[in-house]
């Protein structure tokens, strides 16, 4: 195990995905997700042959996770936004979705059409890397959303 590593698993989102939602590195500032995938709850991809109806669930999502390791939106410095497609139609309804979650916070971006995602139906994915505020003392909730390493 390295220490310094926070691996951040939330329990409002699938619990059996074989990764963590997101990583924290000392001295608790950086914020790195993994890519943020339309899927329920349960696992299953939301919003089937919808580049939009995913995007908003992959954006749900990655708030999720981003809140689990101390961060939100407004603390993103980059993403980067992956879109199932050759289309660009599908490329800019992807975007105008994650624009629209990230209002006037305007953090550099890269979007980027590839050939296929990692779940079945799956068209978007976006992944961000974050700064937060360093954990108030004591220190980092231990409620069952954070597993140190």
């Amino acid at each position: 195990m390295t220490s310094g590593i926070e691996l951040v698993r939330p329990s409002a989102l699938c619990p059996t995905v074989p990764y963590a939602y997101a990583a924290v590195t000392d001295p608790g500032r950086m914020v790195f997700t993994a890519g943020a995938c339309p899927l329920d709850a349960d696992g299953a991809t939301v919003a089937v042959g919808d580049v939009a109806g995913q995007a908003r669930q992959v954006m749900e999502n990655l708030a999720t996770a981003l809140e689990a390791a101390g961060a939100g939106l407004e603390h993103v410095l980059k993403t980067t936004v992956y879109v199932a497609t050759s289309e660009r139609a599908d490329l800019l309804a992807a975007w105008q979705v994650v624009r629209d979650a990230f209002g006037r916070h305007d953090a550099p971006s890269t979007l980027v059409g590839v050939t296929v995602l990692g779940h079945a139906d799956q068209l978007v994915e976006v992944e961000a890397v974050a700064v937060r505020d360093s954990w108030q003392e004591p220190g980092p909730p231990r409620d069952g959303d954070t597993v140190a390493e």
